[in-house]
């Protein structure tokens, strides 16, 4: 007879060592396959947003467009179009070119949407746009991850697909905003992301509107004594405008003592949603060139920008404003009126600008 708990005996010498030597030789091939289970169950989701937002466009196009051809072939060659960004290697007058190039896929695909119906307005042509982005957005998403699976699966490279599992809950919060954005892009509600717009689209009520830059709508008050420019993109329609180019239109025309800018911002976790914070700098987001132009004016002629922020989280963002948010509405634009008077002296001129997507939101 022998005893279990001695120490010398073979049998539990063996019971203790096999599992190192498994480990030590099948280690990533067992972190592999756990890691692989989990990563799995998010391609399928991904897969799942990606199908749902193409049947979603299709559904809408096939409804509110009257096209006498099936407008399905056409949006789904135009979901595997890509953008290619320009070569970076010498940074001098990469902006101009980065700039470009977005510009000229905006303008791509705002006349693809076109030539599916010629009696399509305005406002629903930018809901197609935006709904036609989420779902190009989800397919390329879901294409990489699944790339980046298949490929550490095919060469058994466990460190391959480390990059994957650690991005993967970044992406899959974002997908999670963007299909969970679809119904109030249809039905053209405001998005957390408009908060700005909305607070200088109050301000704006029963004044004399202009367009002057494309998609982006001006007003022009008085504020004890100082001279308001008020700038949104143009709604309700689905745009963020072209803020940077109405700026310079006006900077060009008038002596211009401060910019003030407002917009929504991811919060940090821990942090409340709809809490705001006043700061310096342009308040922007997006890939960078309006936020490099907006500095570029201000630096050139010596104007500081402030800025006012609603934090609020990724699907907060791109998903129909919340009552907290648009309760915020009415604070912030009281700030905005406080930082005019505490930054400017009376004769001087302010622009503010209100930053995000005007969805929903007229002036």
């Amino acid at each position: 007879m022998f005893s279990m708990g001695d120490e010398t005996n073979p049998l539990m010498m063996l019971i203790w060592i096999l599992p190192i030597i498994l480990f030590v030789f099948y280690g990533q091939q067992i972190q592999l396959l756990v890691t692989s289970g989990e990563i799995k169950k998010g391609i399928k989701k991904l897969n799942g947003f990606k199908v749902n937002s193409k049947k979603e466009l299709i559904d809408y196009v096939k409804k509110n467009i009257d096209s006498t051809v099936d407008p399905t072939k056409k949006i789904e060659q135009f979901l595997d179009y890509f953008t290619i960004m320009p070569v970076d290697m010498d940074p001098n007058g990469i902006v101009e070119k980065v700039r470009h190039t977005v510009r000229s896929r905006e303008d791509y695909t705002r006349n693809h949407v076109k030539s599916l119906s010629p009696k399509l307005n305005e406002i629903e042509l930018s809901r197609i746009q935006t709904l036609l982005e989420i779902a190009s957005s989800l397919q390329m998403i879901h294409k990489i991850v699944n790339h980046m699976f298949l490929t550490a699966k095919k060469q058994k490279n466990y460190p391959l697909i480390l990059p994957v599992q650690m991005i993967l809950p970044f992406l899959m919060e974002h997908a999670k905003a963007m299909n969970a954005a679809i119904p109030a892009f249809k039905t053209g509600q405001p998005l957390g992301d408009g908060i700005g717009p909305m607070v200088v689209g109050k301000m704006m009520l029963d004044v004399e509107k202009e367009i002057i830059s494309f998609q982006t709508a001006l007003a022009k008050i008085d504020y004890k004594g100082r001279k308001l420019f008020l700038l949104k993109a143009e709604g309700p329609a689905s745009t963020v405008g072209r803020p940077d180019d109405a700026l310079q239109k006006i900077v060009n025309d008038n002596k211009i003592d401060v910019v003030i800018m407002i917009d929504a911002a991811l919060k940090m976790e821990g942090e409340d949603s709809a809490s705001v914070a006043r700061g310096f700098g342009a308040a922007i987001g997006g890939i960078g060139t309006e936020k490099f132009q907006i500095e570029n004016i201000a630096t050139q002629n010596n104007i500081p920008i402030f800025s006012i922020v609603i934090k609020q989280s990724v699907k907060e963002a791109i998903t129909l404003m919340t009552k907290e948010i648009a309760d915020q509405a009415d604070n912030v634009r009281s700030q905005v009126y406080e930082m005019i008077l505490e930054n400017t002296l009376e004769g001087q001129s302010v622009v503010i600008i209100g930053v995000g997507n005007t969805s929903g939101v007229p002036q």
